[in-house]
């Protein structure tokens, strides 16, 4: 079957790209790998998405969403693992391992995926004091001590964001000097709750059902110690899931798909939203609006392709 447009990926962007193409008229479907909220699903409280004061879950949002996407005619694979992209001839094949999926225009929104550490007690504790992002989770940590993993511009931002939170705030990063740019840096280094733990990495997350401390190896001499914290936020970058994509389209120097203000790739018909785009801020508010922005363009781009014109988008 062909459909006028397929998604790729389930999280805020591909959701919200759902809900507008299936508006707009589009014979649309979606294709994840996991469930329907990608990342955000997993995240216990959102408290900054507009329209919710009280906060909601992830998995609330998440569902809401895809609600709303099939009321409007989208419809949803998941569990599959999009292998390859091709393109040619107006249309675009898309394979998974046991499919191919064809469509006229296509947007991917398949995210992007935090680094881990890959330690002991990260995976059990990711939700329960493990966090990638200070902007999400930053105001659960009032009064607090927690430790920044990291030496980049990312991880200095988020401290020093944390800082307005946090009763106490270790910088801990594995070389003798920081990567981030010099006015974070020393901005950082004057702050007078923050304290840095130079030439360590992180050898294990400990706790129970919520962390409780870090244990620590100095890469320098070998010396292990024990640091207590209530959380922990991993700043060892970000993995955009784009395999699928190497030498179709242009990616930036870490994989992240680099399009216009349309959501328009260098492939005409091929439009990126959300995390896997490179961007400044990864929010679900900011994949929302991507996924909006690149569905009404890709609709424009398969109006131009049939001279035809389809629903229009309401407010």
């Amino acid at each position: 079957m062909e459909y006028d447009l397929i998604i790729i990926g389930a999280g805020p962007a591909g959701l919200t790209a759902a809900v507008y193409a299936g508006r707009g008229g589009l014979n649309t479907l979606v294709l994840e790998r996991m469930s329907a909220g990608g990342h955000a699903a997993m995240t216990d409280a959102i408290e900054n998405y507009p329209g919710f004061p009280d906060g909601i879950s992830g998995s609330d949002l998440a569902g809401y969403m895809e609600k709303q996407a099939q009321k409007f005619g989208a419809s949803f694979k998941t569990i599959v693992e999009v292998t390859q992209l091709e393109h040619g001839d107006g249309i675009f094949k898309i394979k998974a391992a046991d499919d191919t999926f064809i469509a006229k225009s296509v947007i991917v929104a398949s995210g992007a995926d935090p680094t881990k550490l890959n330690i002991p007690g990260e995976g059990k504790l990711i939700g329960r004091g493990v966090s990638f992002c200070a902007v999400c989770d930053g105001a659960f940590f009032k009064g607090a001590t927690v430790a920044v993993i990291g030496g980049g511009n990312s991880a200095i931002e988020e401290a020093i964001y944390l800082t307005r939170f946090v009763k106490k705030l270790y910088i801990i990063h594995r070389r003798d000097r920081f990567r981030a740019d010099k006015i974070l840096t020393d901005r950082m280094l004057s702050h007078p709750g923050i304290e840095t733990i130079m030439e360590n990495v992180v050898e294990e997350i400990i706790g129970d059902n919520a962390v409780s401390a870090v244990r620590l190896k100095n890469v320098r001499t070998g010396e292990e110690k024990t640091v207590g914290v209530e959380g922990i936020f991993i700043y060892a970058g970000y993995r955009p899931n784009t395999d699928f994509l190497k030498g179709i389209i242009a990616l930036d120097e870490v994989g992240c798909i680099v399009t216009d203000a349309e959501m328009a790739t260098t492939v005409p018909g091929l439009f990126a939203a959300g995390d896997v785009r490179a961007k400044g801020l990864r929010q679900v508010i900011t994949a929302a609006g991507d996924g909006a922005t690149a569905a009404y363009w890709a609709q424009k781009h398969i109006e131009n392709l049939e001279n035809r014109q389809y629903g229009e988008f309401k407010s």
